[in-house]
């Protein structure tokens, strides 16, 4: 069987992600399996699995809007910034209140810089931070902006509270407690995380691991459209999947004011070429074509095989 789709996984907690593609592609071999965004094996939630030919939009379902619980407990430091690390005592946190944090919870809302942890994937010096800081090295990581839509204390019960974040791709909700713990002085690590969304996939639709069998594999993939339902879509007529397919440009054939800015997204931040989803007249995803204004033409860039 041809397997071409994609899953919406609960990550258990204790598996990294790479575990999950793994059980996956022992079930889809020899299609292709990946993931569109690591989950750390201290977090649970939605993992977004692409299997097939659908691989070919990891990158569009890692621009998804992320959404997340995650606990932090106050008065300690980890050099994980959670709680698989090495933890030491902070400050003073019992004269806190509800107040001192939500009045700093703007501080990280909106477009910040952030400084990813030392065990993260970041490149330093052309090797991942994480292996350096194996190493019992400490590097400087350089700022990066990313973007956190919205923060909300959901959760206060010192020295444990409880965060819901909605961001975009490459925050660290680890260094959102850090930061927070150095603004309140008392420190901070993240001791739970679940992931509840990525773009359109949430943690109430997800299905379990185990649930996931020769049997079931299947009927639990979704169309690979779904990855790109935030999109404008372009229905095509025969010919013109015929010539999509051949890597040839159609016309655009949809109003220009659908890509204009503030339209409505599930990314995490505009495309810097607007794109459309080329589906026929089946709903069935043919591929993905970048917007020519000049020409009012589509052109080809992802297209997927009969």
């Amino acid at each position: 069987m041809n397997y071409c789709g994609v899953l919406n996984i609960d990550k258990p907690e204790g598996l990294t992600s790479r575990e999950i593609v793994n059980h996956v592609d022992r079930l889809v071999r020899p299609a292709k399996v990946g993931h569109a965004g690591t989950l750390d094996p201290l977090a649970t939630g939605v993992l977004v699995v692409c299997v097939g030919h659908a691989t070919r939009l990891v990158t569009l379902a890692q621009e998804g809007r992320k959404r997340y619980l995650a606990r932090f407990e106050l008065g300690k430091t980890s050099d994980t910034d959670d709680i698989t690390g090495t933890v030491d005592a902070g400050g003073e946190w019992t004269h806190l209140t509800e107040d001192d944090i939500t009045r700093l919870l703007p501080l990280f809302t909106g477009r910040i810089a952030q400084v990813p942890p030392q065990f993260s994937a970041v490149h330093v010096k052309g090797e991942r931070a994480y292996h350096l800081a194996r190493r019992g090295e400490t590097v400087e990581i350089e700022a990066r902006p990313v973007d956190v839509y919205s923060l909300r204390l959901t959760e206060f019960q010192l020295p444990g509270i409880e965060l819901e974040i909605e961001c975009g791709s490459g925050t660290y909700v680890r260094s959102i407690g850090r930061d927070l713990g150095h603004r309140l002085g008392c420190g901070a690590v993240m001791t739970k995380l679940r992931r509840t969304a990525v773009g359109p996939f949430e943690v109430s639709d997800a299905i379990t691991l185990d649930s996931l069998t020769p049997e079931t594999i299947a009927a639990s993939l979704q169309p690979a459209l779904r990855i790109a339902q935030h999109l404008p879509q372009r229905v095509l007529s025969p010919q013109e999947t015929v010539s999509v397919r051949r890597g040839q440009a159609i016309r655009l054939g949809i109003p220009l004011s659908v890509f204009e800015e503030g339209g409505p997204l599930q990314t995490s931040e505009p495309a810097c070429v607007p794109r459309a989803a080329l589906v026929d007249a089946d709903e069935v995803l043919i591929g993905i074509g970048e917007v020519d204004f000049t020409t009012s033409r589509l052109h080809p860039r992802i297209i997927f095989p009969n």
